[in-house]
């Protein structure tokens, strides 16, 4: 059974908890869909200053949208294209204080003003990337990495 949990400790701390939400939310769920349409409702209920949290899918070379919260996004992402692709391609994560200054951003959001992009790596594949932008410049730090990607090593285990 799955209960909110209050966020009042560390970022750390808080960080810990929406991971150990997401276990219980998807354990014993096989629907890969289904988990990562939990995991970007659970991280837009968690994460403050954002507007745009989903996943993209990997299909031959290219990026496609999959589950997420927010406003219509941009459909398909070629590799090396964009935060997301570029992210993808070179299988590290990207974070991005102002995207304007991202040669070759993509706007799908005219709010936008950063974003930190996460790729889904298993058995040394790109299966999809974790993107999350934010209308506030220099929203995302070390910190957000750090938990965003033992966020995203929770579902890519389940694969």
């Amino acid at each position: 059974m799955f209960h909110t949990i209050a966020y009042n400790g560390t970022r750390e701390e808080n960080y810990e908890l929406v991971i150990q939400q997401l276990r219980a939310l998807i354990e014993g769920e096989s629907s890969f869909i289904a988990n990562l349409a939990n995991a970007s409702a659970l991280l837009n209920q968690f994460l403050e200053q954002i507007n745009w949290v989903g996943f993209y899918l990997t299909e031959n070379d290219e990026l496609v949208l999959g589950p997420f919260q927010g406003l219509p996004a941009c459909v398909r992402i070629p590799f090396g294209k964009g935060v997301c692709g570029t992210a993808a391609e070179n299988r590290k994560t990207i974070i991005v204080p102002d995207v304007h200054l991202f040669p070759g951003h993509i706007a799908c959001d005219a709010a936008s003003q950063s974003e930190i992009v996460v790729p889904m790596v298993k058995d040394g594949n790109v299966i999809g990337v974790l993107d999350i932008d934010s209308p506030v410049k220099n929203r995302f730090d070390e910190t957000d990495q750090k938990y965003l990607e033992k966020f995203v090593d929770v579902i890519v285990a389940t694969l």
